[in-house]
């Protein structure tokens, strides 16, 4: 017993310190890897993305479980949520909130009516770029030329109460909302705000140091 009252003693600062940061990383903020191109350009393979987990609800720690709403998405927040229909943990942007109306015509969004303005930053044979804007909230989509035109399009659909529905940036490299359906509110785990830090898979896992601590939502 003794032996246990000093290594508590000598260890207590860090215990302390694991023991916070572990709730703070269920409750309060934590950070994704993102494993996949499907939200690029925005978000690249090798970016760790810091998580706000309090943007959407408060939650007990180390549980699923909501104490309090605090707050609901809005169009063109990235979201990461743990996706039943995918058995995966997903990170995508959300296009249509509960009651709106939205379709995809040749890689043209139309929400409740009205279709969103693109404008075009680069493009060449294998992909091209453009702005969308996302009713106020601009930010970059890819469309690679050569991959499938099978997500291209969609007919009108509208998203239930308590659902949303979302996108990867990458349009035709993300399986999202087009595949998997919408997504429940009570999948949502948290609201992506930034890039922390940023490894480059393709050239032997060095740091990206231009994407260190870069904001999201950077026009």
């Amino acid at each position: 017993m003794n032996k246990v009252k000093l290594l508590w003693k000598d260890n207590r600062q860090l215990v302390l310190f694991i023991i916070l940061m572990s709730v703070c990383r269920s409750a309060i903020a934590d950070w994704y890897t993102v494993p996949t191109g499907s939200m690029q350009p925005t978000i690249k393979e090798g970016d760790r993305i810091v998580v706000d987990k309090m943007a959407y609800d408060l939650r007990v720690p180390f549980t699923q479980i909501s104490l309090l709403t605090t707050g609901e998405p809005e169009r063109g927040e990235i979201v990461i949520f743990e996706s039943k229909a995918a058995d995966s943990r997903l990170i995508k942007r959300v296009v249509g909130l509960p009651g709106d109306t939205v379709g995809l015509n040749n890689e043209i969004l139309v929400i409740n009516g009205k279709a969103l303005d693109y404008s075009l930053v680069t493009s060449d044979q294998r992909e091209l770029i453009a702005t969308e804007n996302l009713n106020g909230l601009s930010h970059s989509i890819r469309i690679e030329k050569d991959a499938s035109v099978q997500l291209s399009s969609f007919e009108t659909v509208t998203v239930p109460e308590g659902h949303y529905l979302v996108m990867g940036d990458n349009r035709r490299n993300s399986a999202d909302s087009r595949v998997y359906g919408f997504v429940p509110r009570g999948e949502l785990r948290g609201k992506a705000t930034r890039v922390a830090f940023s490894l480059d898979y393709e050239n032997h896992y060095l740091p990206r140091e231009e994407r260190f601590f870069t904001n999201l939502y950077s026009d």
